[in-house]
């Protein structure tokens, strides 16, 4: 199917195969990048995928599911292996653009939801129905990660509230969403800060422990987070090694979690590593 599309586009008549299996495409194109065990592959070969994706969206530049797709796979290939700022930065501002796109082109009112003020944004969230929750949390989760790589501009995390209020919505109309992952964004939401600071890190806790409830404990970056979030936040080592052990310990394939599962894993080795010095 890649080569096919590849020489589509190459010859310029792509126009009729796209019409009839981009949707598809881009699916199983994520879902083999997700399930894949082989970073580097990953990592070398994604930014053919994603060119290709930029490609579909000049056909189709107002197909939501398309636009979700590529909004995810941007930030999450931004995520796990760009480590040069702006590069990242970039990156993830793309993802952020084409998830706000795909909610404006799919959703009522969805358009310019930046713009809203937290008390309109959540009355706007308090409409939507249980069939727009996947694109909602592609934009909370895409958004999300605009935030990280903007963490110092004041006016980034200015944006928490409307994330938060967000992925809160997502919880309420299906919490079991990518394996619980509004959990996880919310439990590393009430861990940025300390209680003086107005963080609240046991609410925070209660967020971990559903999302690790609803995945069944496949989802291991859920631990990893609770871990790196919460327990040094608290300065529990116990809950700090045990979650990092059953991380490196776990076996990382799972549908739809592998790549990340082992990204996780990657992550935990250095919590580990920095554990005596942390604690």
């Amino acid at each position: 199917m890649l080569t096919l599309l590849l020489a589509a586009l190459a010859s310029g008549g792509c126009t009729t195969i796209i019409s009839g299996v981009s949707q598809g495409f881009t699916d199983n194109l994520s879902s083999a990048i997700l399930n894949s065990e082989d970073i580097e592959t990953v990592r070398d070969g994604a930014p053919a995928y994603l060119l290709l994706i930029d490609g579909l969206l000049e056909g189709s530049p107002e197909d939501a599911g398309i636009l979700s797709t590529a909004a995810r796979l941007n930030s999450a290939y931004a995520g796990a292996f760009i480590d040069e700022q702006e590069r990242s930065r970039r990156m993830h501002t793309k993802a952020l653009a084409l998830a706000r796109r795909a909610v404006c082109a799919e959703i009522d009112g969805g358009c310019d939801l930046e713009k809203m003020d937290v008390e309109t944004l959540q009355t706007w969230l308090s409409e939507r129905d249980d069939d727009e929750v996947d694109l909602l949390y592609g934009l909370g989760s895409t958004w999300a990660g605009w935030m990280q790589v903007h963490s110092d501009d004041f006016n980034a995390i200015a944006q928490l509230a409307r994330v938060k209020a967000l992925m809160q919505r997502v919880v309420e109309l299906d919490e079991t969403v990518d394996d619980g992952g509004a959990h996880l964004y919310l439990g590393v939401f009430e861990t940025l800060f300390p209680p003086a600071m107005g963080g609240k890190p046991e609410l925070g806790r209660e967020h971990f422990e559903k999302a690790i409830a609803i995945s069944g404990g496949r989802h291991l970056l859920t631990k990893v987070m609770y871990a790196e979030n919460y327990a040094r936040l608290v300065f529990d080592r116990e809950l700090h090694d045990r979650l990092v052990d059953e991380v490196l310990t776990a076996n990382p394939r799972a549908k739809g979690l592998t790549l990340i599962n082992i990204v996780a894993q990657g992550r935990a080795r250095l919590l580990m590593e920095s554990a005596d010095e942390y604690f």
